[in-house]
């Protein structure tokens, strides 16, 4: 199967991200649970222009990873491999079932309590700790898994930016919004008058996301919306949008990924930890992505294969979906980014991304050791 550059590019920025990923988290735990705890956490509660540090990385940094999703999300929509219905269809609908399944399993668990509003925490899949695992298996796994897994993923994404725009959204400033919508809508003609130069966008972007952030809704929305309004013309090597996303990689797969994970797993594991996860919020996490994920992406599948809506094609098997679904199960960004939305209180802020570790801890190895070791023999299940 014959990858394009861009996206070549692209898992090997993902590859590589999700090791420095794994690296930041280990390194944040360690030092929030050393000698150096106090100053470490007191580090991300700087205050800057009136927002935290943290807050700064959340809602200003993370706003440029959103910005790439849509970029990569408008390019596989024209030119990848959502661009026709038959390919885009099966990363769909096990993308859906990948985001229904875990939080209907957390709403089982927590609906009427004080913890429901957690449900959107287990929807979302990492790419690039994902890809980062599926990567160590080299050449045993085929391409078309590899982009199989993508396509979910980016999906995925798709679907949590929406349910956090819809679901996650406090009390609305109208006069802000219609002010950052105005913005966009600018933004959208100089695209129709074809305006190629980065710079309009880029100042009309930053002027987006200011009233966003103080509309209600959170300002990373802004990173997709701007994404597509960059021009995409015909989507070669010389288009606004190509330059843009391939400029964007590094920087957030080296950059600003690590810092948000270095800022997010700043948790102090008391000696206790372990008794959190008993809680009905954090079983709700763990089983929606240890088991709602896979479940969810199979079931899907086999719904989608069943009534010919779509097929799995020569190289893809169903042993390569389960694994693909136990990857699938690693949430980490956008989970911890989901219960920063979520919750208001510390102590289950934390408890919840401790309960995102252990289920992406389980989730990776699950689905490492399964690809690695299950034999890849023809199934033959629809």
């Amino acid at each position: 199967m014959k990858l394009t550059k861009l996206f070549t590019d692209l898992f090997e920025s993902e590859k590589a991200g999700g090791l420095i990923l794994i690296f930041c988290t280990i390194i944040s735990l360690l030092i929030a649970n050393s000698s150096l705890q106090t100053h470490y956490t007191e580090l991300w509660h700087i205050n800057l222009a009136g927002l935290s540090l943290a807050h700064w990385i959340n809602d200003g940094l993370m706003t440029i990873f959103f910005l790439l999703i849509g970029l990569e999300l408008e390019r596989e929509m024209y030119h990848g491999e959502l661009s026709d219905l038959k390919s885009a269809s099966l990363p769909a609908f096990a993308a859906l079932g990948g985001m229904i399944v875990p939080a209907c399993i957390f709403l089982l668990l927590n609906f009427g309590t004080n913890t429901q509003s957690g449900a959107g925490i287990p929807m979302a899949t990492d790419i690039a700790f994902a890809v980062g695992v599926i990567s160590l298996l080299g050449n045993k796994i085929p391409t078309a898994l590899k982009v199989f897994l993508m396509a979910l993923a980016i999906i995925d994404d798709l679907g949590a930016i929406i349910v956090i725009a819809i679901f996650y959204t406090s009390s609305i400033s109208f006069l802000n919004l219609i002010i950052s919508l105005s913005i966009f809508g600018l933004l959208l003609l100089l695209n129709r008058l074809k305006i190629y130069n980065l710079i309009p966008y880029i100042i009309g972007g930053i002027a987006m996301w200011y009233f966003m952030l103080h509309s209600g809704v959170h300002a990373t929305i802004t990173g997709v919306l701007l994404a597509f309004a960059i021009p995409f013309g015909n989507g070669d090597e010389r288009s606004t949008s190509y330059k843009l996303q391939h400029f964007l990689h590094k920087p957030v797969a080296f950059f600003i990924l690590p810092i948000f994970a270095l800022a997010n797993t700043c948790i102090v594991i008391n000696s206790n930890w372990y008794q959190g996860l008993a809680e009905t919020s954090s079983i709700g996490i763990i089983a929606g992505l240890v088991i709602g994920k896979p479940l969810g992406i199979c079931l899907f599948v086999f719904i989608a294969t069943y009534f010919k809506l779509s097929s799995l094609g020569n190289d893809i098997k169903w042993s390569h979906i389960v694994g693909a679904g136990l990857l699938a199960g690693i949430g980490f960004t956008m989970s911890i980014f989901i219960t920063l939305l979520a919750f208001e209180k510390p102590e289950q802020i934390d408890l919840s991304k401790i309960a995102i570790l252990v289920a992406s801890l389980i989730a990776g190895i699950a689905g490492f050791m399964w690809l690695k070791f299950v034999p890849k023999r023809p199934e033959t299940l629809v």
